[in-house]
Order: C-alpha cells, then sequence, then structure tokens
C-alpha cells in the first residue's frame, strides 16, 4: 500500500524547479551584510556577485554532487548506510588534495593537477574498501563495508596529521580548510568544473538507472535480466569519485550530505531512481545552501566551518538509520 507522504512523479520535476531558486535565494538574502546594502552600494554589489552569489552557486553544486555519489554508491552496494565520506572516498580525495598542497608549497605545479589527484586518491580509497567490503558479494557482508570506510577514514586522518606535521604555515592553513570544510574558496572556476561534471552525469546516468533499480533485487536477478554487475558496479565508483573529487578539492569534507539526501528522498517518494535521483539531487543542493546559510549567520561576523554544521545535522540521522538496519536485521 502507497503511503500518503509520497510525491507522486509528476510533482517531482516542479519541485526540482522550484524550491531550488527559494533556497539560493536564501542563501543569498542570509549572511552578515544586510540584502538592501548590497544592491545600493558599490561595495555591495562587488560582494554579491564576486562573494556571495559564486558562494550560494557552488553550495547548492556541491550538495548536488554530493547526493548524486550518494545514490549511486548506495544503490550500487545496495545498502542505505553507504555515504562517500563514511566509505573512506571523501577521505581518500582529501589526503591527495594535502599531497599536492605539500608539494606545491615547495615546486610550482599546475592547478589542474590538484583536482587529478584527489580522483586518483578518492578512487584508491573507493577500491580498496569496495574490495574488503563486497568480497563474496553476500548482502551479510554489507556490514563490512562501512567498517572497511572507517579503516579507510581512520588512515585518511592519520596521513592527513602527518601532512600537517609536514606542512609550511600556508600548506597547512589549507590542509586544515580541507579537513573542516569551507565555501570561503568559492568562485566560478570551481562553479564551472562542478556544472560540467553534473552536466556530464546527466547526460550519462538516466538511461541506466533501470539497472540500479534491477540491482535493489539482488545480483544474481539483475543477471538474468542481462545486466553486467561488476561493470555497473565500477561504473558507478568511477562517478563517485569524479563527483567527490571535484568537491573535496572545491571545499573540502563535507559529510553526511550524501547519506541524507538519498534517504530523504526515498521516504517521499519510494524506490525507483528515476524518482530517487533528481529528488535526491535537489534535496542536496537545497541543504548545503541551508547549512551554509546557517554557518553564516549563527557566529555572525564569523562563520562555522560548513563541514561541522553538516557534521551536526547528519550525525543523528546516521545514528537514527543504525538503530533502524538493525532492527530490520534483528527480525
Amino acid at each position: 500500500m502507497k503511503s500518503s507522504v509520497f510525491i507522486r512523479a509528476q510533482h517531482i520535476l516542479p519541485l526540482c524547479l522550484l524550491l531550488p531558486v527559494l533556497f539560493l535565494l536564501l542563501g543569498i538574502f542570509s549572511g552578515s551584510q544586510s540584502f538592501g546594502w548590497l544592491l545600493e552600494a558599490d561595495a555591495g554589489q562587488a560582494i554579491l556577485w564576486q562573494i556571495r552569489l559564486p558562494r550560494v552557486v557552488m553550495a547548492f553544486l556541491i550538495g548536488a554532487s554530493l547526493a548524486w555519489a550518494g545514490v549511486l554508491i548506495q544503490g550500487v552496494v545496495r545498502n542505505p548506510l553507504a555515504d562517500p565520506g563514511l566509505i573512506g572516498v571523501s577521505g581518500g580525495a582529501a589526503v591527495a588534495a594535502a599531497v599536492f598542497v605539500v608539494i606545491a608549497s615547495s615546486f610550482p605545479l599546475p592547478l589542474w593537477l590538484q583536482p587529478v589527484m584527489a580522483f586518483v586518491g578518492g578512487f584508491i580509497a573507493l577500491f580498496i574498501v569496495m574490495r574488503m567490503g563486497l568480497s563474496g558479494a553476500s548482502m551479510h557482508a554489507m556490514s563490512f563495508l562501512v567498517l572497511a570506510g572507517i579503516a579507510i577514514n581512520v588512515l585518511a586522518s592519520a596521513l592527513i596529521g602527518l601532512l600537517s606535521y609536514m606542512a609550511s604555515d600556508s600548506a597547512l592553513r589549507q590542509i586544515t580548510f580541507w579537513s573542516l570544510g569551507s565555501l570561503s574558496g568559492a568562485n566560478w572556476y570551481w562553479n564551472g568544473g562542478l556544472a560540467a561534471v553534473l552536466i556530464a552525469a546527466l547526460l550519462y546516468w538516466p538511461k541506466r538507472l533501470r539497472q540500479l533499480d534491477a540491482l535493489l533485487l539482488g545480483e544474481v536477478e539483475a543477471r538474468s535480466l542481462g545486466i553486467s554487475v561488476k561493470t555497473m558496479q565500477w561504473r558507478a565508483v568511477l562517478w563517485v569519485a569524479a563527483m567527490v573529487a571535484i568537491a573535496v578539492t572545491a571545499s573540502g569534507v563535507i559529510g553526511f550530505v550524501g547519506l541524507i539526501s538519498p534517504h530523504i528522498a526515498r521516504l517521499l517518494t519510494g524506490a525507483a531512481h528515476q524518482r530517487v535521483l533528481p529528488l535526491a539531487v535537489m534535496i542536496g543542493g537545497c541543504l548545503l545552501v541551508a547549512a551554509d546559510a546557517l554557518a553564516r549567520t549563527i557566529v555572525a561576523p564569523a562563520e562555522l566551518p560548513i563541514g561541522i554544521v553538516t557534521t551536526l545535522l547528519g550525525a543523528p540521522v546516521f545514528i537514527s538509520l543504525l538503530l533502524r538496519e538493525k532492527r530490520r536485521l534483528s527480525w
């Protein structure tokens, strides 16, 4: 029996168009400077177009990217507890980005190499976790996925600590920036890169979402429908690594968005990925815009690192998911 709280399919597109506009306006209005001053003064105009608007757009694009990565990784491992941050992808990408910072402080390196290194680091971390957590392809092994991710995150934290010890003062500030997560470095250059990855995903994934739906039935059932499960899993891994890499390079480690957004979307619209994905992407973007607005206003004129805000919001949700999964397995 369908729940009355489910959003009908024909309502998803209007929501995905309307809510981002409302949240983007919320993000633009929020801050230590009043919106009227931003429109009237020349300095205010500069703040609006060069600082606040790029930041709000970046918040939405990063939230959408992390939510998309969350949908993919949860779909291919069939585990609602999977999240790019929890299973080590963000940690691996952050370590690689920190390595770039330390090296670049002594030797000149091209800026484009940083997201490439972050992609490689995120992919290696995800490869290790997938090999550890999916060995045997058993649903009973899914819990090992989270445990493997925790192990990778602990290792990543230790490596970042070691790099911080070795880094110069300027490099140390940048590494701290990645560890806590921040949108203070927002600019249209990064927004262009984030938008390009999302557009590429939009062109690639819609025709393959039914294959993710088939995976929900199990690997045997998916293979009986002619789906190459391993190929599907590794395609998703590459996309998750790419999305997380550019997000981490632009803003640092921002946790739990990729976990919360797909969960809320499934509660609202069911399990079909054709409905879950666009709704989760919209929720992820709006969630991070709202978190950034909160980070900029709660201790104004200073600001909290956005990674702290998302962790405070996401940790209770993760705990509730763990308890729910424990009750399900105890049945």
